[in-house]
C-alpha cells in the first residue's frame, strides 16, 4: 500500500523528510517508470523552469515531466533573464509570482536561492540544485534506481566517491539513504572531503562514515556512486593534478571487482570520461547511468503531481 504524504507547498531539500515521505514519492514515481505517454493531471497548470546555472539532464527532465502531465512549460535561462540586467532574485520571484504560475523549478549557483524564491511566491517551488547545498530530486531518482535493482534501500552499503565537499548530490543522497537505512561511505581526496561529517545528515538508522581510499570504500559495496570533480565551484587547486586524481580515485574494472558481484555503478552526470571512471565501467553491464536519467522523468512527474496536481 502506498504511503500517504501530506500536501506541502515546496520541495526544497531532503533534510527533514521522513521515510514515509520518501516512500510515498518513490511509490508514486513507480507508476510512471517506463511510461512515455501523456496524461492530463496538470492540464491548465503552468510550470516555470528558472535555470540560472547550466543544466541538460535536470532541465530537460523537468520539461518532459511537466509536458507529459499536460502542463504548459516556460523555460528561463540565466542569459535570457533580467538578472543579467541587474534584477535581484527577489524581484524576479515577485515578477513571476504576479503571472501566477503553479510551480517554479529553480536551479541556482547559490545555496538557499530556491528557499528565497519560495518565500516570495505563492507557487510551489522545487529545488533543482542550489550551489553545494542540495539536489533533492536527484537523490529521489537515485533511490528509485537503487530500489528498482535491489527491491529495498535498507541494509545496503553505498560508496560515494569523488568531489564530496562541493557536491549537492552527495549531501542529498547521504541524507535520503541514511534515513532509509543504508550505510553510506564517503571517499575522496582529503581536500575534497567535508570537515564536519556529522553535520551532513540528521536522524535515520543508517550510518555515514569516511573511507581513506577508494578500495576501502568500494569493498563489499552494493552501490558505487561516482561524482564529477566540480572545477567550477573550486576557488583553489584542490587536487595536485588530474593524473594523480585518476590514479587514486578513478573507478576501473579492477577496483569494481572489490564490490559485490551484483553491485551497480551510478553517476549523476555529466561524466568526465576517463576521469571518474574508465569507459569500460561507464558503459559496462553494471552501469545504471542511463537508467538514472530515465527515472529522473518519473520522479519529477511524481513531485509535480504531489505539489500542484490538485486533490
Amino acid at each position: 500500500m502506498t504511503a500517504a504524504v501530506p500536501r506541502q507547498k515546496d520541495l526544497l531539500q531532503i533534510r527533514g523528510m521522513t521515510a514515509d515521505d520518501i516512500v510515498a514519492i518513490l511509490d508514486a514515481a513507480g507508476r510512471w517508470t517506463g511510461a512515455s505517454g501523456a496524461a492530463d493531471t496538470l492540464t491548465g497548470r503552468t510550470v516555470v523552469n528558472l535555470f540560472l546555472e547550466p543544466s541538460t539532464r535536470t532541465r530537460v527532465s523537468f520539461e518532459i515531466a511537466a509536458g507529459r502531465l499536460g502542463a504548459m512549460v516556460v523555460n528561463i535561462a540565466a542569459t535570457s533573464s533580467s538578472i543579467v540586467k541587474g534584477e535581484s532574485l527577489v524581484d524576479t520571484a515577485r515578477t513571476l509570482d504576479a503571472m501566477r504560475p503553479d510551480a517554479i523549478v529553480v536551479r541556482h549557483p547559490s545555496a538557499g536561492a530556491p528557499a528565497i524564491v519560495a518565500r516570495h511566491t505563492k507557487a510551489s517551488v522545487v529545488n533543482a540544485g542550489d550551489g553545494a547545498h542540495e539536489h533533492p530530486t536527484q537523490a529521489l531518482l537515485d533511490a528509485l534506481t537503487i530500489r528498482g535493482r535491489f527491491g529495498r534501500l535498507d541494509g545496503l552499503r553505498v560508496a560515494i566517491v569523488g568531489d564530496i565537499v562541493h557536491s549537492r548530490v552527495a549531501r542529498s543522497n547521504a541524507q535520503l539513504l541514511t534515513t532509509m537505512g543504508s550505510d553510506v561511505v564517503f571517499c575522496g581526496p582529503r581536500s575534497l572531503m567535508p570537515e564536519a561529517m556529522v553535520s551532513i545528515v540528521e536522524g535515520g538508522p543508517g550510518r555515514l562514515t569516511p573511507a581513506s581510499s577508494i578500495e576501502e570504500a568500494v569493498d563489499g559495496a552494493d552501490v558505487v556512486m561516482m561524482l564529477r570533480v566540480q572545477h567550477e565551484r573550486q576557488q583553489a587547486a584542490f587536487v595536485p593534478s588530474l593524473g594523480e586524481y585518476k590514479s587514486r580515485f578513478r573507478l576501473d574494472a579492477a577496483r569494481l571487482e572489490r564490490a559485490k558481484p551484483e553491485a551497480i555503478v551510478m553517476h549523476p552526470g555529466p561524466v568526465n570520461r576517463g576521469v571518474e571512471m574508465t569507459p569500460e565501467v561507464a558503459d559496462g553491464p553494471q552501469s545504471v547511468i542511463l537508467e538514472q536519467v530515465a527515472n529522473g522523468v518519473a520522479v519529477r512527474m511524481a513531485v509535480l503531481e504531489m505539489l500542484i496536481g490538485g486533490n
